[in-house]
């Protein structure tokens, strides 16, 4: 079983304490994503499963094992860098042997390893050629490939696709993705690029300043963000936050916002006069002349398939997706309504979910 599980991992240098009581369990044959802004920790924490950090505090177990004083060779782990790290003057076989050749394997053995990394990622083809003769994702493969054939428990990709165009990124997704449901390896995949994590993780681990903020499934974090933080780093286009106080509306719970009311969930417990912060997403608000929020059109980003319209309110940015043909004048007041089911109501003091 390749199961990963961290219990309490804590990291210092010296007196400074970047993370504490990190605990999640990676199961076996999932791919998981860790996911945040650069300082976060999430390569912190790839690079002490790997072995490349030590561990401060708790306990580290891959496969059952506990390998905080374990050698990186013995993890049963491969690695795949953001920089691909491929020998310039090595041929693409040679990249992809290397390691094997390193451990002593037999020829026949290496050979039969490569050869069908190579079959699986396209690279037959260019086995014989060096890495200045590749292109950006044809590298990539290859480091991806020289991983596949240690034949390990775990694969940790650390930012692989932050060094290719927008293109090529999503090629690469997609790539990666398929590669992971042929293997059915464990993988440990960092980026801090919330399209990736929501494409291709079966579960997200989004972290800030060394804490867990939220673990889910990419439908769990997007739906039902744990914080405002969640909210803010899930989701393009960036999500609307507004900030109101809880009153009555024939009923029901309401925030009055400087942008207008919006009807909320009767089910949310709230109390009258409770200040909260209303998120909610540009594909969720709706053009309607009789809404109860207002905000006042800059300009229309047009994205072929359809068109963000960008907006001026209260308490800055206001965004909606809006049909590809429709037309706002600069400046001209736009009403908008919200169901309430699609308002994500935070605490203004926590920013934790109600």
């Amino acid at each position: 079983m390749a199961t990963v599980e961290y219990k309490s991992i804590g990291k210092s240098f010296g007196a400074f304490n970047i993370m504490r009581d990190i605990s999640f369990l990676i199961e076996d044959h999932q791919f998981v994503v860790l996911l945040g802004p650069s300082g976060c920790g999430k390569t912190t924490l790839l690079r002490m499963t790997a072995g490349l950090e030590t561990v401060s505090e708790g306990d580290l177990f891959i496969g059952g094992k506990r390998v905080n004083d374990m050698h990186p060779r013995d993890r049963d782990i491969a690695m795949v860098f953001q920089n691909y790290a491929l020998y310039p003057t090595m041929k693409v076989y040679e990249n992809i042997a290397f390691s094997l050749e390193v451990a002593k394997q037999p020829p026949a053995e290496i050979k039969r390893r490569v050869e069908h990394a190579a079959e699986i990622l396209n690279l037959t083809p260019y086995l014989q050629r060096y890495p200045k003769e590749l292109s950006g994702g044809q590298r990539q493969r290859v480091a991806m490939g020289r991983a596949m054939v240690r034949e390990a428990a775990v694969f940790l990709f650390d930012e692989p696709l932050s060094n290719l165009d927008a293109k090529l990124r999503a090629h690469m997704r997609t790539e990666i993705r398929q590669l992971h449901n042929r293997l059915k390896t464990t993988t440990i995949y960092v980026t801090h690029d919330q399209i990736e994590a929501m494409t291709m993780a079966d579960k997200i681990v989004v972290m800030r300043a060394g804490k867990i903020e939220q673990i889910g499934t990419p439908d769990d974090v997007y739906d039902r963000p744990a914080s405002k933080y969640v909210a803010d780093f899930i989701g393009s286009s960036a999500i609307n936050f507004l900030t109101g106080t809880i009153v009555a509306d024939q009923g029901a719970p309401a925030a009055e916002t400087k942008a207008g009311l919006i009807r909320l969930e009767p089910s949310l417990k709230l109390s009258a006069g409770q200040r909260v912060i209303c998120g909610v997403r540009p594909t969720d608000v709706t053009v309607d002349p009789q809404g109860s929020i207002v905000a006042r059109s800059l300009l229309i980003e047009r994205m072929g398939h359809e068109a963000q319209l960008c907006c001026e309110g209260p308490e800055g940015q206001f965004l909606a997706i809006v049909d590809k043909s429709a037309h706002f004048d600069e400046r001209m007041d736009v009403r908008f309504s919200i169901a309430p089911e699609k308002v994500h109501v935070f605490d203004a003091a926590t920013e934790n979910r109600v």
